[in-house]
């Protein structure tokens, strides 16, 4: 027995000493590196082709800034194809490091114009150029569409010069980093193969348009609310869906907020911003009157950044309403009743 636990003790300090040289050499640390870097770029792709439509929320935060969340964008795959409805700020970061196949997105569905929906849009044309993505990329929208993308395609002309020059036609094709402007108007249908994207009007006054987006794929929907409150048009678009993503606010908490600001500038737009959002107390309404079968909550105003928060933010919601999070997976296996959530 002693023979044994002095072996093992043995054992074990040669074990210290080689991970104290890996770590602390020229060639160990090369060593690690080679093995981390394979295994990053051998990580399996965290929404690949799917028998169904996926979803992956890449921002979750209204323009109200929160640790860990991006602003709003949803990526949905729909079997081989990818589309984004909104590209806010942070959100393309999000998407990469979720390993979502960028070179197979085919379009950018806006809601509306604001910053945060739109911000990220040169960072996912350039990330999905550089990942091979074979034609240009499509951004529909409603009227104001071409304005937004013919501005951001001059923004960022010089920037696509650069890169063509450095890294060569072969690679990055230059007509192929030009984003292409495609107007949608509300009540629109577009079709690719079994999938049925439709744009339906909201009501985020004095936005206008504002638009939502309703996705159908092999006998399953997902509905994405845009900046909305609760409309008679909201209503049918989500009726009998699957899934259903809405923006959402809780007025508890910015009435606090609204409280503790009084004075400043900060105040008045707390003020402005409580008649365009809809309150979570309105949400278990539109679930009754839909028929939806699973609600998400995202585009939180304000994102819930602690257990309090959160349960101040859950008062009055539907039961079994999900708070989203960056990073969390919603999977809707085709003809199927299934709703799988991933968390992040």
């Amino acid at each position: 027995m002693k023979k044994l636990l002095r072996y093992l003790a043995s054992l074990v300090a040669v074990i210290i000493v080689l991970a104290i040289w890996v770590w602390n050499s020229n060639t160990g640390q090369d060593w690690l590196l080679e093995k981390a870097v394979n295994t990053a770029f051998n990580r399996p792709l965290t929404i690949d082709k799917y028998d169904g439509l996926k979803v992956f929320l890449c921002g979750t935060s209204s323009p109200i800034p929160a640790p860990n969340r991006a602003q709003t964008c949803v990526a949905v795959l729909a079997g081989e194809s990818l589309y984004l409805v909104d590209a806010g700020a942070g959100s393309a970061q999000v998407a990469a490091i979720g390993r979502l196949p960028l070179e197979r997105l085919e379009a950018v569905f806006l809601t509306h114009f604001h910053s945060d929906h739109i911000a990220a849009l040169p960072e996912f044309n350039l990330n999905s150029w550089v990942a091979g993505r074979p034609e240009p990329l499509l951004i529909f929208g409603p009227a104001g569409v071409s304005e937004v993308v013919d501005g951001l395609n001059n923004a960022y002309r010089l920037d696509l010069t650069y890169r063509v020059a450095h890294h060569g036609e072969k690679l990055l094709p230059p007509g192929l980093g030009v984003m292409q402007a495609r107007l949608m108007q509300p009540g629109s249908v577009l079709s690719r193969g079994d999938l049925t994207i439709t744009s339906f009007l909201v009501n985020h006054d004095p936005v206008r348009p504002a638009v939502g987006y309703r996705f159908d794929y092999r006998g399953r929907s997902v509905v994405i609310s845009g900046d909305a409150i609760i409309t008679p048009g909201l209503i049918k678009a989500a009726m009998e869906a699957d899934l259903m993503l809405q923006d959402s606010l809780s007025l508890p908490i910015i009435k606090s907020l609204e409280k503790a600001s009084a004075g400043s500038r900060m105040e008045k737009i707390l003020i402005d911003i409580q008649d365009y959002h809809a309150h979570t107390s309105d949400l278990s309404a539109l679930v009754d009157q839909t028929g939806v079968r699973q609600l998400a909550l995202y585009h939180l105003v304000p994102p819930p950044q602690n257990a309090l928060f959160e349960k101040i933010f859950s008062r009055d919601l539907p039961a079994g309403t999900v708070l989203t999070q960056d990073g969390m997976i919603f999977e809707l296996p085709a003809e199927s009743e299934d709703i799988v959530r991933i968390d992040p």
